[in-house]
């Protein structure tokens, strides 16, 4: 599953997690009053607050006891009624921010940082155990003998979850066409339910109507609901909501937003996951990097070029993802000369994913230095830094709700550069090199693997150059995500503390790595398959990135060949009938088990099998001067293949206590070809992949651990050889040696005595790249076990 389903599955199952029993008799409050008896005090409390009480005496009793008083009159009506009968709000308890009663929920309004807003929210906030302060004026009021009942703490009831929340709560909404049940049904359901139903669509939340409106062309209602921009959306949206007990995304349920007049389109967030990967391999890059001229722009077309003036390029990118104000946009700021005609500025700024909803404009400036002036304050504007401290020394502070500058590098993003579909087969026929070579080749340059691997990872918005990061981009990231590591060792918080440490970073992450689905990890997993792998992958695209360049030009000239050559790589492929192949078949099928997606098996064919000499690793001759030497597989997405080939085995980029990263910064292989293959395989629809064989020397000593080490910087400065100890081992008695002195631990996969270990399989780590040659490539294809192909 990709990174976006998961995400998708995590947040339907919350939706759909049980919710807690109502508890009987009231037993679950100190007065002993019912569930039914507090909330109908509540509202008897409400209609007195709201016919006795002014406005401005609602603000003077939340000032009093420390409340916020700013906001709507509804607003401040329901915050006023809330602390009168539940008592003053206390401070949260995650950052110590004040908390704000929605209706529904409380929620902070406080910050983690400068990068983060405060996600804490409740449905049963704590409260300050102290006698409410009425002003003078509220004494004298007639509803001052109903609110002093509730003055002393002792006689408050206690809002707790079992007392049944009204989700429409200050809802106006207006029903339409013919559903399910009849209007008359919707309206009592809706006013039960805290909302109400107006015949107009003027200032109401949402319009309910049936899909097959749309089908219809609808009615002059809903084409006045589209023209005003209100949200128009099926009654599954009034089901769910009364289900869940609270109202949910409008977006989720829209009926018509790609009916609109002007043609926008559904955000990607809110799409289903499997439409969104259409979209987004099917969406073209609209910047490409530090010189690319943004595609809207239309001014590449007239020979646009980024405005380069001392050494600077006038082109800049930015993100900002805070989830506590439901903030994840993008912003571009560009520069632009075109031949025989004035600068251009142009600026654009919108939710990631949601490119047609975005503010754009371009703008024409005869003055250069006016221009310059302009861009430089719309650059202080957008991040609350000057433009040129960062331009010539990436020096910047993140300022709060402000953008923080995605650091472009200079080159050709392979989502653009890559060859797209069209060009694959001829560039390959027009290239030099031994065919299965140059059809290797094609795989590598094609802009489709990489355009997948970001899908995969959520990591695809086509307004900015993922695959074009520079290095001190890709360095700030890592330091993030290494200081939050070592933060997580020594935290020794839990509950709302802890939490607001993982909502932190997580919104610093995607500020940093921006996606069309953000979320707050949860654990060790999460962080090792969603910011360490996904770092990785990102840092080797951007590596292909830079060797591949602009390929959109003619094949005529063997741009294949060019790149095989700039690799510095000698691949060949390995003849099916020698000793060699043979072994590594032998190897493959003893030590391979299917990969299992849901309840379907994939078993694994060789298609090619190539010898590898990189100058970027040392040769097998070098290898096979140190001690303790293994033939290991080594799994790999395409995506990364080339970043290895061309600068060999990186380590690991951090340290967690998951399989693939509790070594530390290590380079993990297995003797289970079965282990690579889970790293090979992408998806149902994408069965080629690739393993790599390579020679490990695991020097004179080999520490063997069954857990993850409590200190991995050890090993790494000792750079001795570490085993894992899997579950399941090959099959001792079976082991062979290959070319005199290295061992290959093939065999059958039988069971270990570590039957409590979290790694299946046996893995190896090498904390010196020095010590690991990649040797062999192995292509291969998968295919559903047991599958009959029907006749035609």
């Amino acid at each position: 599953m990709t990174r976006k389903q998961k995400a998708e599955n995590k947040a339907h199952e919350a939706e759909q997690s049980p919710k807690k029993p109502k508890s009987e008799g009231g037993n679950g409050h100190a007065n002993r009053k019912s569930s039914e008896d507090i909330v109908a005090e509540f509202e008897k409390v409400c209609t007195g607050v709201k016919d006795n009480l002014s406005t401005e005496q609602m603000r003077e009793i939340l000032e009093a006891n420390g409340q916020d008083s700013s906001g709507s009159d509804a607003n401040v009506l329901r915050k006023c009624q809330d602390l009168l009968f539940y008592g003053p709000l206390d401070k949260c308890p995650a950052c110590n921010g004040n908390l704000e009663f929605t209706g529904i929920r409380y929620s902070c309004t406080g910050s983690y940082s400068e990068w983060a807003s405060c996600t804490y929210s409740t449905k049963d906030p704590p409260r300050k155990q102290e006698p409410i302060k009425l002003p003078d004026s509220i004494l004298n009021s007639p509803a001052s003998d109903l609110i002093k009942k509730y003055e002393d703490p002792s006689r408050r009831p206690r809002k707790v979850l079992s007392i049944p929340d009204k989700p429409f709560t200050g809802m106006l909404m207006s029903l339409m066409g013919r559903l399910s049940a009849s209007h008359q049904y919707w309206r009592k359901e809706i006013e039960k339910h805290g909302g109400k139903v107006a015949n107009h669509v003027i200032g109401v939340t949402c319009l309910i109507a049936s899909p097959a409106e749309r089908e219809q062309g609808g009615s002059s209602k809903l084409a006045e609901a589209m023209e005003r921009g209100i949200p128009v959306v099926s009654e599954a949206w009034l089901k769910d909501s009364i289900e869940k007990q609270e109202p949910q995304p409008l977006e989720a349920y829209d009926i018509v937003t790609d009916l609109a007049p002007d043609g926008k389109g559904i955000p990607w967030d809110k799409m289903d996951p499997s439409e969104e990967a259409l979209e987004s391999l099917s969406a073209e890059l609209k910047l490409y990097g530090k010189r690319g001229v943004h595609k809207d722009t239309k001014l590449q077309e007239r020979g646009g070029k980024i405005f380069e003036k001392d050494g600077i390029l006038y082109n800049c990118a930015f993100s900002r993802c805070d989830l506590g104000k439901k903030l994840n946009d993008y912003s571009v700021m560009q520069l632009i000369s075109v031949p025989e005609s004035n600068l251009n500025l142009y600026y654009k700024k919108g939710k990631v994913g949601d490119d047609p909803n975005a503010e754009e404009r371009l703008e024409e400036w005869e003055n250069v230095e006016a221009a310059v002036k302009e861009f430089m304050r719309l650059f202080e504007e957008v991040t609350g830094n000057e433009f040129e401290p960062w331009e010539r020394e990436k020096k910047i502070q993140k300022k709060p709700l402000k953008f923080y500058p995605i650091d472009m590098d200079d080159g050709v993003d392979v989502r653009h550069g890559g060859l797209g579909l069209h060009q694959l087969g001829v560039a390959a026929t027009h290239c030099k090199l031994e065919p299965l070579v140059a059809n290797f080749m094609k795989v590598l340059c094609s802009q489709e693997i990489y355009k997948y691997a970001l899908m995969e990872m959520g990591y695809d918005p086509p307004e900015l150059p993922m695959g074009m990061l520079s290095d001190a981009h890709l360095k700030r990231c890592e330091e993030v995500l290494q200081k939050f590591v070592e933060t997580l060792k020594s935290m020794k918080d839990t509950g709302p503390k802890a939490k607001a440490v993982w909502s932190d970073f997580s919104q610093r992450w995607f500020t940093l790595m921006p996606s069309t689905r953000p979320f707050i990890f949860k654990d060790f997993q999460e962080l090792a398959d969603n910011a360490a792998a996904a770092l990785e992958t990102t840092r080797d695209i951007t590596v292909a990135s830079h060797l591949i360049g602009d390929m959109g030009g003619s094949t005529l000239d063997d741009p294949l060949s060019e790149r095989y050559n700039k690799m510095g790589c000698s691949i060949s492929p390995l003849d099916k009938e020698s000793d060699d192949y043979k072994m590594i078949l032998k190897y493959l099928e003893t030590t391979y088990e299917p990969v299992k997606v849901g309840d379907v098996e994939y078993k694994v064919s060789v298609d090619n099998i190539f010898v590898v000499e990189s100058s970027a690793c040392p040769s097998v001759d070098e290898i096979k001067k140190l001690p303790n030497k293994v033939l290991l597989w080594c799994g790999t997405q395409s995506s990364n293949l080339l970043r290895h080939l061309h600068r060999g085995f990186l380590p690991a980029i951090c340290s967690l206590p998951v399989p693939g990263y509790m070594f530390g910064k290590a380079i993990v292989c297995s003797d289970a070809a079965a282990e690579a293959t889970r790293y090979g395989f992408t998806a149902v629809d994408r069965p080629e992949g690739f393993l790599v064989l390579a020679v490990a020397s695991l020097e004179d000593e080999i520490i063997e651990i069954k857990s993850p080490p409590e200190d991995t910087k050890s090993l790494e400065e000792k750079k001795v050889g570490v085993k894992g100890l899997g579950r399941k081992k090959t099959d001792e008695s079976e082991h062979f040696v290959w070319q005199d002195d290295i061992k290959v631990p093939c065999g059958r996969l039988v069971p270990s005595d570590n039957k409590d270990s979290i790694l299946e399989y046996n893995e190896y780590a090498v904390y010196d790249p020095k010590q690991v040659s990649i040797r062999f490539l192995v292509g291969v294809k998968y295919e559903e076990k047991n599958a009959v192909m029907e006749p035609e």
